[in-house]
């Protein structure tokens, strides 16, 4: 009876920490802090954001972050789309503390990081991002 105890326990933590793990992945939140330069990121910043993606090589959730940071920064005018492998970057990854990938950073025209998402975000709460990070035309 103790077995079945403790199957049923270790099957509700393993649904809680799938359902916080939902509720979190994605979610576009405010960041407060490092700047990027041209540089860090092997290529220009854009004249009024910057959508920064690190990915890995076998990332599935990578492949869709592309296209849609892709359509944005084809959308919004002045805003450039870097994607930057983590396994080779390792030293932003420790700097920014990437926990994940993909993690997609949102950069003002200066380079400083004002959001930031763990996961596969929508392109809705990416454009909301940028709309909130970059001043108007």
């Amino acid at each position: 009876m103790t077995g079945l105890w403790v199957a049923l326990a270790t099957l509700a933590l393993g649904a809680l920490i799938g359902v916080v793990r939902l509720r979190r992945d994605g979610r576009v939140r405010d960041e407060d802090g490092d700047r990027l330069s041209e540089a860090d990121l092997g290529e220009g910043l854009g004249e009024r954001a910057t959508l920064v993606q690190f990915s890995t090589a076998f990332c599935q959730p990578c492949r869709a972050t592309r296209r849609i940071l892709a359509d944005v920064s084809t959308l919004v005018p002045g805003v450039s789309h870097v994607e930057i492998d983590a396994e080779s970057r390792l030293d932003l990854v420790r700097r920014l503390d990437i926990m994940r990938t993909p993690t997609v950073l949102v950069l003002d025209s200066a380079g400083n990081i004002v959001k930031k998402a763990s996961g596969q975000p929508r392109k809705d709460d990416v454009l909301a991002a940028l709309a909130a990070a970059v001043p108007g035309p």
